[in-house]
């Protein structure tokens, strides 16, 4: 093979490495460029020069909320700072401003306002000395990233606004299906004698007043008849016909249209139970959840402490049986609250748990202030603006980008 037929060959495989098919997608975002470190002064702060006049601009937060503190220089010597007019504006996401004016106090100026978090802002700074006025401006990100909006779609990121909600609270307990205690009937003869007939068998779905048995009195020779005192089932036959009554029970009668979950709580929750707070029932291998509320509770504890508490349910369907294990969700407080947000879109940042804003297609951390928790909710007491729109499905997809860009927190 000559030289030039190996030169088109080597460049053919080169082009086909970099053919991606049509429908590829890629996840990651193309790398950024790499930015120099910003200069740090001997207070760590970030220096900002213009030729021989330098500010150093630090958040300090020892001791006090986080304040902008700034010492300056020109050449090789300090200039006080009361010779200095300075101002600092911090432009946020959404277009929040904060102006910050300083004082002189010691060796530095002060700033007048609290840094709150996040410390993700464009800064835009002026200084004026001596006649001459001074200007700089940077970016200072952390916790923001930026998702196209189908990127987004694609990703199944889902949000809502933060708002008033009402918190419902629960203890999760567990117990079983039982009998009320007047659910069975046992059927008995009045006057001892020969059971001339069974009207009924052993399953049988009987209302109340059907006939049941006849019966032939001993003494009499009379017959009477005997019908059922509820509706139900027959769940025992214990006499056929042509045998004595005596003083046994020849049938039992079951009513299984109604049932009790009997719930066993913990001495830990059992002064926050009370009558008629409502309870949600799973049954196992039941697909329905059951709505009731607590009916009654038992007077001695178990052995374990725990009180068992009663829930009467439904079953006209005949769907339920005695003795199947339940799980039950109990209300034990309602309130409402002016600010709450979804479990779902909590996640960590740094020392801070918090839900990611979204502006247009940028993303940034709310460190949040947190309250009570009921189910899905939990109350928030600062940290985000009431109308903000949050992550909250998928939300660790922010998180791991953002993590990917490795944003600092700069002091």
């Amino acid at each position: 093979m000559n030289k030039p037929t190996i030169i088109f060959v080597l460049l053919c495989l080169l082009g086909m490495a970099f053919i991606v098919p049509p429908n590829f997608v890629f996840a990651a975002s193309a790398p950024a460029a790499e930015e120099a470190e910003p200069e740090k002064g001997p207070h760590r702060g970030r220096m900002l020069r213009d030729g021989d006049f330098a500010i150093e601009l630090a958040i300090f937060e020892t001791g006090v909320p986080p304040e902008f503190r700034v010492w300056i220089t020109k050449g090789e010597g300090p200039v006080s700072p009361s010779d200095v007019d300075l101002n600092v504006k911090l432009i946020r996401l959404g277009g929040v401003v904060d102006d910050i004016n300083f004082r002189a106090e010691g060796d530095y100026l002060r700033g007048d306002t609290v840094i709150y978090e996040p410390h993700s802002f464009m800064v835009s700074i002026e200084a004026n000395y001596q006649g001459r006025k001074y200007s700089w401006q940077y970016d200072n990100f952390e916790g923001r990233t930026l998702i196209e909006d189908k990127v987004a779609k694609a990703m199944n990121i889902q949000t809502e606004m933060v708002g008033a909600a009402t918190l419902q609270q629960t203890i999760r307990v567990y117990g079983k299906l039982i009998l009320p205690a007047d659910a069975k009937r046992k059927i008995q003869a009045r006057f001892e004698g020969e059971i001339k007939q069974v009207h009924v068998g052993l399953g049988d779905t009987v209302n109340k007043g059907q006939l049941l048995l006849t019966i032939e009195s001993n003494e009499s020779l009379n017959s009477y008849q005997i019908t059922a005192p509820i509706a139900g089932t027959i769940s025992q036959q214990m006499a056929n016909m042509g045998e004595q009554t005596n003083t046994r029970n020849l049938l039992e009668i079951t009513q299984s249209n109604k049932l009790l979950a009997e719930l066993a709580v913990f001495p830990m929750d059992i002064s926050k139970v009370k009558k008629d707070a409502p309870v949600t029932l799973t049954v196992n291998g039941y697909n329905t959840i059951l709505s009731s509320v607590i009916n009654d509770k038992r007077l001695t504890a178990r052995d374990d402490q725990a009180r068992l508490f009663l829930v009467e349910i439904d079953n006209s369907d005949a769907s339920l049986n005695e003795g199947i294990f339940v799980s039950a969700l109990i209300e034990v407080d309602t309130f409402a609250v002016p600010l709450a947000v979804k479990r779902i879109g909590l996640q960590s940042f740094r020392d801070f748990t918090v839900v990611y804003a979204k502006v247009g297609e940028q993303y940034e951390v709310r460190m949040l202030e947190l309250g009570r928790e009921a189910g899905e909710w939990i109350e928030v007491l600062g940290g985000i603006d009431l109308g903000t729109e949050y992550v909250t499905s998928n939300s660790y997809i922010i998180k791991a980008d953002i993590e990917k860009s490795g944003a600092s927190h700069d002091h």
